[in-house]
């Protein structure tokens, strides 16, 4: 694929120019930047540069050129067969002066393991569920209709968000196969919100929306160059998600810059008597974070360097040095901190998943349905070994090992729920900004991508997602440079619901480097 940029930019001018067969009445006749945010879209459609309806048929076009043909990402597992019709009737009600919210017009790609009630299953990339249509809307996705945005179609991810095997490749699904790095398509997205983070640097959405349950937002955004927010367990309804874990699971947005994604989360703010993490009395939700994005953000913050987390990279030293050089200019202080997590809490954390992964699974089957496609995780366990797509490559071990598990009443449960908790949070983050009047903590997100390789697997050591995706406090990751035009991130966690504080922090870090990288999808 040496000539792939030269011939995919050969292809887009044709797809522009050439007369198009399409069943569309409005086609996308023009180009957007690779880079185009909400504001410009928004200024699009009131001077009538163009419709919702010439942006969608564009993002649908661009999809079909770069994700199934061109390079071939292997992002987005479906199209939504329904987006033009949504973006038509986005259209009549803004010319009559209908505006649904601050998405309204926007394209959006949702990972593949967020229910939606149309056209397009949840799968969560397994063979299993291909044909698994849920009745209906998570609260998330409905949160994006009425915000006014245009789901565009379900992205592809690491099969049940990375959580299936004893070893795997990140952004590989048998239903959707292997996600590619735009930046170099041999090497990985990372996962499990791989697809979503690919996509939205691809320029195949203007936002996307990821999960987590520890690193499955931040590090696809670290190596696809994007920005991720990972928000407090309990800020975004998880109904309708298929579930790894109800004690560190959540969704998030994932977009090209801090303040599409920003603009995204304050519409997924919801109470959800479903969901009792988001009906904690303590929780701190806004519909509306944007007046946290300052660029002076920085300025007297007093920030800890989780320098453990680096383990003696050299190059990534040197851009963490960089990058707490420019956090400084803009007039914070830096200092360095103490390892943050005990060794034994993710080991706790990986019992209180496997527990939680059946009984989550269990119920989330149960209330597909008869209609479900497994009834229950041993059913699931069953199809799943005697599937030979899905034995291609991985040992589904995990889901063996969780279906082995008991109750969640049972004592290892209990205790190691307990303990993990502790360690992460009032002898963990907690402990040391409190002790040292912290505002935020910083840490790399995560090396450079790896190499794809789906007979070995994933090849990674870089991380620092665990303290904050273990404790369910937030965490938030913005280009931070690259390593021989690989993007590598930076994160910003801090303590339950101090999302504003981390916008205020990672916006003014964002604005001030601007290392945001277009992908050029070399090989």
């Amino acid at each position: 694929m040496k000539n792939n940029i030269y011939y995919l930019s050969l292809f887009l001018l044709l797809l522009a120019c050439e007369p198009k067969e399409s069943t569309s009445p409005v086609e996308a006749a023009f180009s957007l930047s690779p880079e185009v945010t909400i504001a410009d879209l928004k200024q699009g459609y009131a001077d009538s540069s163009f419709s919702i309806s010439e942006v969608t048929q564009f993002y649908l076009d661009r999809i079909q050129a770069i994700d199934q043909s061109g390079p071939k990402l292997n992002a987005v597992l479906t199209v939504n067969p329904d987006a033009m019709k949504i973006a038509e009737q986005l259209d009549l009600e803004m010319r009559n002066g209908q505006i649904r919210g601050p998405l309204h017009g926007i394209p959006i790609l949702l990972k593949d393991n967020i229910d939606t009630r149309d056209k397009m299953p949840c799968t969560a990339g397994s063979v299993i569920m291909k044909e698994s249509y849920p009745d209906a809307d998570s609260p998330l996705a409905a949160q994006l209709r009425i915000a006014g945005a245009i789901i565009l179609g379900k992205a592809n991810l690491s099969e049940w968000a990375n959580f299936h095997s004893s070893y795997s490749s990140s952004g590989w699904s048998a239903l959707g196969g292997q996600t590619k790095n735009p930046y170099d398509l041999s090497r990985n997205p990372c996962g499990s919100s791989a697809g979503s983070g690919a996509a939205v640097s691809a320029n195949l959405c203007v936002i996307a929306i990821g999960t987590e349950t520890n690193g499955s937002i931040v590090c696809p955004s670290n190596a696809n160059g994007v920005v991720g927010i990972k928000p407090t367990v309990g800020l975004i309804s998880r109904t309708g998600i298929i579930p790894i874990s109800f004690t560190q699971d959540t969704g998030g947005p994932m977009a090209r810059n801090m303040t599409d994604a920003v603009i995204a989360l304050g519409t997924l703010t919801s109470e959800d008597e479903n969901d009792s993490k988001t009906l904690n009395p303590d929780r701190v939700a806004l519909k509306d974070y944007t007046p946290y994005l300052k660029k002076d953000g920085l300025k007297g913050k007093k920030i800890g360097f989780y320098k453990e987390a680096l383990k003696g990279h050299k190059i990534l030293t040197s851009i963490m040095e960089q990058a707490i050089d420019d956090m400084e200019a803009q007039g914070a202080e830096v200092v360095e901190i103490e390892n943050l997590l005990p060794s034994e809490a993710e080991g706790d954390s990986y019992q209180v998943l496997l527990y939680e992964f059946k009984a989550g699974l269990n119920e989330y089957f149960e209330n597909l349905g008869e209609d479900a496609p497994v009834k229950s995780l041993s059913e699931l366990v069953e199809k799943t070994l005697a599937d030979s797509v899905e034995m291609k490559y991985f040992d589904h071990q995990i889901l063996i090992d969780a279906e082995k598990k008991g109750g969640l009443d049972e004592d290892e449960y209990q205790t190691a729920l307990t303990s993990m908790l502790k360690a992460s949070r009032e002898e963990g983050i907690d402990k040391v900004m409190n002790e040292l009047d912290l505002d935020a903590i910083i840490g790399p997100t995560g090396s450079p991508a790896w190499q794809t390789d789906e007979l070995n697997g994933d090849n990674y050591s870089i991380y620092s997602s665990s303290p904050a995706a273990i404790a369910g406090y937030p965490s938030i990751s913005v280009p931070m440079g690259n390593v021989d035009g690989m993007p590598v991130g930076i994160s910003f966690f801090g303590q339950a619901w101090t999302e504003a504080k981390l916008i205020e922090i990672a916006y003014a870090y964002e604005q001030s480097t601007q290392h945001r990288l277009t992908p050029e999808f070399k090989d």
